[in-house]
């Protein structure tokens, strides 16, 4: 019978996760470098939340969706930030089950949620150039959060699908985790009942969300683009392109690094480039998006700048 050539079933209680590195060499260099990312992610997204909130002129549906950005890019670092940096400096590398399951849910919900937040500000930023005398019409307090909430109640809906359909499934006696964290993928290599179903539902989920979410930016913005070039005033196009290039350059390097890691030929696909895809938008994509918010936006600058006023204003 089919059961009978299957592996030993064990119940486990814990997983070795194999890290970044297995060379002992690197793991003080790599500790530094990715607490320094990781304190600069923390920073920069509670900074950019704190901001959004507290300055009466960012008080826009623009930075209503970019406050859940931050939150969102804050979420799933900290589901794996954290751990990995322990990882770094511990003996030995292993996560309990339980934390295990609920780091892949959380990362999960979080990384869904990032992609359907970045096209709800890609429709925000449609209307605010295709249709600026409706934009707070439009754009209104009650749509904001229905483009928030929706993103929210599905990413959680199928992150505890897949969770709870792996951790529900029968593990073999081996319990090492080729990976830096508790990742979907490299858990189903763990599991000696058919995996079948489960990379079904990842499969067909995951290309949903890319091609969904995506389809959204680039009908957003192809639509901005046509009424840019309707555009008479080189100011008033300059000036639409100036509101549109810091989110555009945020989805460029999300979707460009997801499509790396999910498109490649499966003859070079290895759980190395996977680890390096995940580092970077686990951890340095959160600690780039504040920067490219910050930088490139005058209206960030400027609340910055007066923030900083009133604290210097402060008696001491």
């Amino acid at each position: 019978m089919a059961w009978m050539n299957q592996p030993n079933q064990t119940v486990l209680t814990e997983f070795i996760l194999m890290g970044i590195t297995d060379r002992p060499g690197l793991q003080a260099p790599f500790f530094g470098l990715f607490l320094i990312i990781y304190v600069i992610s923390v920073v920069g997204n509670l900074g950019m939340i704190i901001l959004t909130k507290v300055d009466s002129r960012l008080q826009t549906p623009m930075y209503f969706f970019l406050r859940h950005l931050a939150f969102i890019d804050l979420g799933y670092s900290t589901a794996v930030g954290p751990k990995m940096l322990v990882n770094f400096i511990a003996n030995q590398n292993t996560i309990p089950y339980n934390w295990c399951a609920t780091q892949l849910a959380f990362f999960i919900l979080f990384i869904i949620s990032e992609l359907f937040i970045l096209s709800a500000m890609a429709y925000d930023r449609y209307v605010a150039i295709c249709r600026p005398l409706l934009y707070m019409v439009i754009m209104s307090q009650k749509v904001c959060w229905v483009l928030v909430a929706v993103p929210y109640v599905y990413s959680a809906f199928l992150s505890l699908i897949t969770t709870i359909k792996i951790f529900m499934s029968s593990f073999c006696d081996h319990n090492i985790i080729k990976h830096f964290y508790c990742d979907s993928l490299p858990l189903l290599t763990l599991l000696c009942s058919s995996t079948r179903d489960i990379e079904l539902i990842i499969l067909i989920f995951s290309a949903f969300n890319l091609v969904s979410s995506l389809l959204i930016v680039l009908v957003s913005y192809i639509l901005i683009l046509m009424a840019i070039l309707r555009m008479n005033s080189a100011q008033g196009r300059h000036k639409a392109f100036s509101t549109c290039g810091s989110h555009l350059t945020v989805v460029i390097v999300l979707y460009a690094t997801l499509f790396f890691m999910y498109v490649q030929p499966k003859s070079s696909h290895s759980f190395d480039t996977d680890k390096i895809a995940s580092a970077f938008y686990t951890l340095i994509i959160p600690m780039l998006n504040p920067m490219i918010y910050s930088l490139r936006n005058k209206e960030v600058k400027s609340a910055l700048c007066r923030i900083w006023k009133n604290l210097h204003k402060l008696p001491v």
